[in-house]
């Protein structure tokens, strides 16, 4: 009989800002610190503890969780994920405009994750466009009020500019939609509203 543990977090799961608790499941976990150290932080030349400390991570359920931690901790030596330092460099010189949608809808629902650079313009601008308060985002993204404000600004420029450049909507000087170009809304049959 197969028994299911209800205390362990589903490893598909988004990790939480100051969240730990998937370092437990990692193969890694309880080994005598000196031979994780050995393991895990060798010499660049030391090519059989690096082959034995990869193959340790390729079994592990934890992998994705523990380069993301690395990644968002700037640990930059050492094995982590299965990844040594110079197989990570080119993650670290992009995890600014790393974009993981997973992240974006999490802090729509609200939970507190850590996001790059361009997932916090990301979940700006959608903000925005629901329609969102600044006091709103200012509490979801731990933000000072003001400056809330301004990103909620230049959300609002942004969406703008794409409005106007895009073609979506012909305007004439004064800025106006004019009305023999502005798309006709569909009634509930499909007719002209």
């Amino acid at each position: 009989m197969r028994y299911l543990t209800t205390n362990a977090a589903p490893p598909t799961t988004l990790r939480g800002i100051a969240d730990h608790s998937w370092q437990p499941r990692g193969l890694c976990h309880g080994m005598d610190p000196a031979d994780a150290d050995e393991l895990f932080f060798p010499t660049p030349r030391a090519h059989a503890q690096i082959t034995e400390a990869k193959a340790t991570c390729g079994r592990c359920p934890v992998r994705q969780a523990c380069l993301d931690y690395a990644l968002d901790n700037d640990l930059r030596h050492g094995i982590w994920g299965g990844l040594t330092e110079t197989e990570r460099r080119p993650w670290h010189n992009g995890v600014a405009q790393r974009m993981d949608y997973r992240r974006i809808r999490a802090t729509f629902m609200g939970r507190d994750v850590h996001l790059s650079q361009a997932e916090r313009e990301t979940v700006v601008l959608h903000a925005y466009v629901r329609g969102w308060s600044a006091e709103r985002l200012a509490y979801t993204l731990r933000l000072d009020l003001d400056w809330a404000k301004d990103l909620m600004r230049n959300a609002a420029h942004t969406v703008d500019d794409r409005d106007r450049y895009w073609g979506l909507f012909d305007t004439n000087e004064d800025g106006q939609v004019r009305s023999e170009t502005a798309p006709a809304t569909a009634g509930v049959f499909g007719r002209a509203a």
